[in-house]
């Protein structure tokens, strides 16, 4: 029996979240445990709560809800659910692209990078659409992506995050590089009652910069993409080079 915690930023009632999970347990030899956010934390990236403290409910047999981020969702899960780490974590299945330099704002890709931290191989699944998100599709590709890391072994601090477009084909997938999105410094200037104003960063819908074997151009020509991210950012290239300064 193996044992895969599944998480997510979109909250513990997402419909995403209990696709990825019905799908994972019903595979032969998995035990799956759900410990996601109580409410919905999209972008809110690698932020662990330090100075509040974690509530963590049981919403039902194998499932958890905690007040807090996805990396406290996994914190809890592995360490006072759990009590030790899992063979594999799953995150996902996120309500919308986590592409290119959306990877860096992302909480569903975060919470399996924290898995990557951890020495645990983990997998971010999002799920692109518009207004109304059929999860069948990836569902069933992220069984197929646990068929693949516990038949392979995925390096050392390398996590793989899995975008699925809107109708997908689960044959025609791709593994690709991060990309690059363009967000245009976006947002949506109001005021309130008393004519102060507030603002909401964002606004349209986000252009991609084309970049051959990017996700972005495999997801918006139709293709699942597969990219492996790594826990470790040093620039190991520029090392000496900035030596060379000092």
């Amino acid at each position: 029996m193996i044992d895969v915690l599944v998480t997510n930023d979109d909250g513990v009632e997402a419909k995403g979240i209990k696709a990825l999970a019905k799908v994972l347990g019903g595979c032969r030899g998995v035990r799956v445990t759900v410990v996601a956010p109580r409410h919905e934390q999209s972008s809110t990236s690698h932020a662990i709560s330090l100075r509040t403290p974690l509530r963590i409910s049981k919403v039902k047999p194998n499932v958890y809800a905690v007040e807090g981020t996805p990396i406290d969702a996994v914190f809890a899960g592995v360490w006072i659910i759990l009590k030790k780490k899992p063979d594999f974590i799953f995150s996902g299945i996120n309500r919308g692209g986590n592409l290119g330099d959306d990877v860096h704002y992302s909480g569903t890709v975060s919470a399996a990078m924290e898995g990557g931290l951890l020495g645990v191989p983990s997998v971010a699944i999002s799920q692109l659409g518009k207004t109304e998100f059929d999860y069948t599709q990836s569902a069933a590709f992220a069984r197929i992506m646990l068929e693949k890391v516990r038949k392979h072994t995925l390096p050392a601090g390398v996590v793989l995050n899995v975008n699925v477009p809107e109708k997908a084909n689960l044959c025609h997938y791709a593994v690709t590089k991060t990309g690059q999105r363009d967000y245009g410094g976006k947002y949506i200037e109001q005021r309130d009652p008393r004519g102060a104003p507030y603002y909401w960063i964002g606004g349209d819908q986000y252009k991609h910069i084309s970049m051959k074997g990017s996700d972005c151009d495999a997801v918006f020509s139709g293709k699942i993409s597969i990219t492996p991210l790594q826990v470790d950012i040093t620039s190991y290239g520029h090392i000496e080079t900035v030596r060379n300064w000092f």
